[in-house]
């Protein structure tokens, strides 16, 4: 009843039948009443499927350990090379050791950014509160190995010595803005991406109600459709090689 009433507004308001945005609404998964900290929502059921079709693609996927794979198996040992070179290869042997924590993230955006795909899911990665905290947790984590390995040598990342004497004052000020904006944007990134794609979308489809247009309409859905699966990967791969990267300068902040 709730949500009828907020689309009967909407649709008085905007003079629109379909509301792009209505597919982002957070809901309690039973009854209508008001969403409180604790109430079971569609979010908490599409975090659970994540962790689910993280597990079945890495646990039970490659559970035989074949020599030749099947086709669980290869995209699991894919996503492990992958990830695995790219922590190597930007943030060196020293990422390493963290790599466990970085798959996980690359995983959990990925499965959120496909499964919010599907008809009639819901994108959790397209909320803010979601990969607000994905961000801010690899921001306070980078942090932490910074000090913890380097101690007060960390702050060398904010002081430019390549730079002249004359602006490395400056020069760090604005490394340290740079560095405090990290989380916002590293956030603010993927979910604008997943609102904007899902968004346009719906207006599509909106659209092929309309005879005249329905035709284009159906073309455009489809391929804005297929254009949002390859930008599902895309944000899980700048979110997971922008965290490699400020796990670089948290284990060598020299400049």
């Amino acid at each position: 009843m709730r949500e009828q009433i907020v689309a009967t507004e909407a649709e008085a308001a905007t003079g629109l039948s379909f509301h792009p945005m209505e597919q982002f609404i957070v809901k309690p998964l039973f009854g209508d009443g008001p969403v409180h900290w604790y109430t079971p929502t569609n979010v908490t059921l599409w975090l659970f499927l994540i962790i689910v079709a993280t597990a079945a693609l890495l646990i039970w996927g490659t559970r035989g350990r074949s020599i030749v794979p099947n086709r669980s198996q290869s995209m699991a040992e894919l996503s492990y090379g992958m990830v695995h070179k790219m922590v190597e290869d930007i943030s060196g042997k020293d990422g390493l050791k963290y790599f466990p924590y970085i798959m996980t993230l690359f995983m959990f955006v990925l499965f959120g950014n496909f499964l919010g795909l599907l008809p009639k899911a819901f994108t959790v990665t397209s909320h803010i509160a979601v990969t607000g905290v994905l961000a801010f947790a690899v921001f306070f984590t980078v942090t932490a190995i910074g000090f913890i390995k380097n101690g007060a040598h960390f702050l060398d990342l904010f002081w430019v010595r390549s730079a002249p004497l004359a602006i490395r004052p400056v020069l760090a000020v604005i490394e340290v803005i740079s560095y405090f904006v990290r989380p916002v944007s590293h956030s603010i990134r993927l979910a604008g991406n997943m609102i904007a794609g899902h968004a346009v979308i719906k207006v599509f489809a909106g659209f092929a109600a309309i005879a005249a247009v329905a035709p284009v309409s159906i073309v455009a859905v489809i391929g804005m459709y297929a254009f949002e699966v390859l930008v599902a990967f895309i944000q899980a791969y700048v979110f997971t090689i922008l965290t490699c990267v400020y796990l670089k300068d948290a284990l060598h902040p020299s400049h």
